[in-house]
């Protein structure tokens, strides 16, 4: 791995800057529960990027990204994969660069999110039973016919872009003690960790894993990628099969360490963020209330928690 492509936390500066007018700066409010307190976490707060545009984080990387290219690679056209989130943030991007977007995906990707791709104006293809067969596809396309490919995550400028999160969050509570980021392939916690631990080395983060989809807990354990042969969870925006060598790298020097929990405990968890709160996200958005939920992690007397809402969902019961 070359430093050139290792995000630095002067690159998420930078992003933070260039995507600023495109993108909100989320609410971080605490999570003040009436009925069911969340037991032996009294300093629990949530990141609401489930209320960025478009839906999720996801926006961040995307845009910065878009805003990257030169009108070259612009002109092309743009195409990548998704679980859904990024294919909407992208379409987003696109739109605000007024260029035609292809988004491929996997037939597990939920019909409501391939609707609102082609509301948005992007072109969809579905290919295969998961992100991995779609991003496959994808990238097959995008070398046959000269498109500019945007990566969910193993892109420096989307990691960036992601890390913009943590200096929201260190800003509005620089007292915070840990972040607890639900992990998909690896580019929200890959940028959230570098640039967090950067601006506060002793900040702990913790990665959330669907049960069935342990991708980066499995991957680090080894020392090397390895590639699942299925993820089995209804949290498909949480499920490829494998990460990517920049992302591994980044989350092994980075993470502190990593839980599991089930697609119930996510149901569970966003439930109790509708009932609570008021607050709408899918399964991957419950995934951090649901380690604490469930005890897969146990805050520290008086630590000062931050779970990170990352995407939205319907009436938070939807994943």
């Amino acid at each position: 791995m070359t430093s050139f492509l290792f995000p630095t936390l002067a690159d998420v500066k930078a992003a933070c800057g260039r995507i600023a007018p495109y993108i909100r700066h989320t609410p971080l409010v605490p999570a003040i529960a009436l009925k069911q307190p969340i037991s032996g976490c009294p300093n629990l707060w949530l990141k609401l990027d489930c209320l960025q545009v478009t839906g999720s984080f996801k926006a961040r990387g995307a845009v910065n990204t878009l805003k990257s290219l030169s009108e070259a690679e612009l002109q092309r056209g743009i195409i990548t994969a998704s679980g859904g989130n990024h294919g909407l943030a992208v379409a987003y991007a696109g739109g605000l660069a007024q260029v035609p977007a292809t988004i491929y995906l996997g037939r597990n990707v939920p019909a409501a999110k391939a609707e609102r791709l082609r509301q948005w104006g992007a072109q969809v293809v579905f290919e295969g039973n998961d992100w991995d067969d779609a991003n496959r596809a994808a990238m097959a396309i995008a070398h046959a016919q000269g498109l500019t490919y945007i990566h969910p995550f193993n892109d420096p400028r989307v990691i960036a872009g992601q890390g913009t999160l943590a200096l929201e969050i260190l800003t509005d509570l620089p007292q915070v003690d840990t972040l607890l980021v639900a992990i998909g392939g690896g580019g929200l916690i890959s940028g959230i960790s570098l640039a967090a631990k950067a601006i506060k080395p002793g900040i702990r983060i913790v990665g959330i894993e669907p049960v069935g989809a342990p991708t980066l807990k499995t991957s680090v354990e080894a020392g090397q990628i390895v590639e699942l042969e299925a993820t089995p969870t209804l949290a498909n925006t949480l499920a490829p099969r494998r990460t990517e060598a920049l992302n591994l790298e980044i989350i092994r020097r980075c993470v502190d360490s990593f839980v599991l929990v089930s697609d119930e405990a996510m149901a569970e968890a966003c439930r109790w963020l509708w009932f609570e709160l008021g607050v709408a996200a899918e399964l991957s958005g419950g995934a951090a209330i649901a380690a604490l939920m469930t005890g897969q992690y146990q805050p520290r007397p008086g630590e000062v928690v931050c779970a990170l809402i990352c995407g939205t969902g319907t009436a938070g019961l939807d994943g």
